[in-house]
This record gives C-alpha cells, sequence and structure tokens, in this order.
C-alpha cells in the first residue's frame, strides 16, 4: 500500500499542496484538476524527484526517501514529456533504458519483446522513434515505465496531445496493466479516466477535495443537471455547464436547484461533476 499522510508542499510563500492524506491500493487512480491545481507535483513527489515539506509518504508503513532504490526498483514513471532518441529504433531504446536499470541483457530482450506486443508495436519494433505517432511514443514510454514490472505506475498527464482513437487505446492499455498493480494517472481530460479508474481524486485550492468513486462524486448532483434548448432565459443562480446539440437542435446542459423553464432531467456525468466542483475558476 502506497500512504500520503499530511503531505504539504511550499515553493518559497507558494503552497502547491496542502495536508494530503491519502491511501492507494492496486487499481487506476485519476487525478483530476485543472492545470496548476497540484496535480503534477503529487506525482513528482510520489516518484521521489521532490521532497514534501511536511508529512510523508509511506509504503508498506516504510518512508519512501528511507526506502531509496528499493521504493524507486518498484515504480515505473512517465513524464509528461519524455525525452527519447530520434534516430534510435523502438527496440533500440529500450535496450538503451533497460541497461539504465540494470536489467541483465537476456532478461531485458524477452521482456522488451513481451512490452512491445503488449502496448501494440511489435510489428514496429524496429522503426525509428522520429518516424512514430505522438501516441505510439507515448506506448513506448509506457514500455520504457513497464521494463521492470512496477508494483506502482506513474502517468503524468500521459494524453495530452494525441488523437481520440490514441487516447481510446492509451485507456484500454492501462486498464489492462492495472490488475495487479496501482495505477496512478494524472489529467484534465474526464473522458480519459471515467471509464477506467476506480477512484478519482480531486484537488481544489491546492487541498484534497474528495477521493471516491465517479459514481459517488456524480450522484452528488443528481437531480440538479438539466437540459434546456439553447437561448433559453437562465436565472442567476442556474450555471450553463456545456453546450451541445440533439435531435432538436442545439442544447444546453444547466446546473441549478431548481429546473429552467422546459428544461428536461439528464443524469450527471463526471464532466457535469467536474464542471460543477470548479464552477468558480470557470467564472474567474
Amino acid at each position: 500500500m502506497l500512504s500520503v499522510e499530511h503531505v504539504t508542499k511550499r515553493y518559497g510563500t507558494f503552497t502547491a499542496l496542502e495536508d494530503v492524506n491519502l491511501a492507494f491500493e492496486p487499481g487506476v487512480y485519476g487525478l483530476l484538476a485543472p492545470n496548476g491545481a497540484g496535480k503534477t507535483t503529487l506525482i513528482k513527489l510520489l516518484a521521489t524527484l521532490l521532497f514534501p515539506t511536511e508529512g510523508r509518504i509511506l509504503w508498506d508503513g516504510e518512508d519512501i526517501h528511507t526506502l531509496g532504490a528499493e521504493y524507486r526498483g518498484l515504480l515505473g514513471y512517465l513524464p509528461q514529456d519524455f525525452g527519447f532518441y530520434p534516430s534510435y529504433t523502438a527496440r533500440q531504446f529500450l535496450r538503451y533504458a533497460a541497461a539504465l536499470q540494470c536489467l541483465p541483457k537476456g532478461e531485458a530482450e524477452g521482456r522488451i519483446m513481451e512490452l512491445l506486443d503488449t502496448v501494440g508495436l511489435a510489428d514496429a519494433a524496429d522503426k525509428k522513434l522520429k518516424t512514430f505517432s505522438g501516441g505510439m511514443r507515448q506506448r513506448v514510454g509506457i514500455a520504457v515505465a513497464m521494463l521492470t514490472d512496477p508494483r506502482l505506475l506513474l502517468l503524468d498527464e500521459p494524453t495530452a496531445g494525441l488523437d481520440p482513437r490514441e487516447r481510446v487505446r492509451f485507456r484500454n492499455l492501462i486498464h489492462a496493466l492495472a490488475a495487479d498493480r496501482i495505477v496512478i494517472l494524472s489529467t484534465h481530460i474526464v473522458s480519459d479516466i471515467e471509464t477506467i479508474a476506480g477512484q478519482i481524486v480531486l484537488f481544489k485550492d491546492h487541498r484534497l477535495y474528495c477521493c471516491d468513486s465517479p459514481a459517488r462524486i456524480c450522484a452528488q448532483w443528481k437531480g440538479k443537471v438539466w437540459q434546456v434548448p439553447a437561448g433559453t432565459a437562465l436565472g442567476p443562480d442556474q450555471l450553463v455547464l456545456s453546450e451541445g446539440q440533439s435531435e432538436a437542435g442545439p442544447v444546453l446542459r444547466v446546473l441549478s436547484d431548481t429546473p429552467p423553464a422546459g428544461a428536461v432531467p439528464v443524469t450527471p456525468g463526471l464532466e457535469d461533476a467536474f464542471l460543477a466542483i470548479y464552477r468558480e475558476e470557470g467564472r474567474a
């Protein structure tokens, strides 16, 4: 188990995270919040790239900084932008990464082929990375992070810049990898985690807002989300969450305790909940 206990991270007078308490067990956790809310800071703390100003992070009851290399051997990390050599093939780059991680050569070769197949790049193993799409490079990054078969996998904004098809492929891959390990994925793209994360971690004002299942987070807004035709007159307490299309034409999804005129109740989704929770930031 990975535990975060009363962790605060400050940079001078700026507080990036304040008094965060979390416990992670095997499964997929989505860190979901607007940019600048502290997601990447938490990921870097978990990866030992940063040290807490206050509090501690424990792996099976022991401080991760005391465990040192033993802990880092248990984790795989994919940062927002991972460095790669464009002239290397996927196989060559994984061999290079395996050497850096001190994997025995014989063991590494079998692991590399297994991972290339897992991430759907077996047929492109000997093509140069400079010819790869963004999604293919991200899959190489996942393979690098998985070389040591980590018990903890940290992914920081892994689908940023990917097209919808690659994002779906990536989500399916992460779901498959999470069967027996902790996967923590930070994002501000709701659809990336709505279908694969068992728990959603939300930050607000640099504090933990909640850690709960998507269903329970959405349930908070049941009976408060409505659909109305675009152009419907709204009251001051009736907040437009999003715009969309229906068979009848443009529509609005509205957050309100009371239904606007002509409103139809709709089941709130995670995007509705996200927009409702962060509505103050949206108006600022």
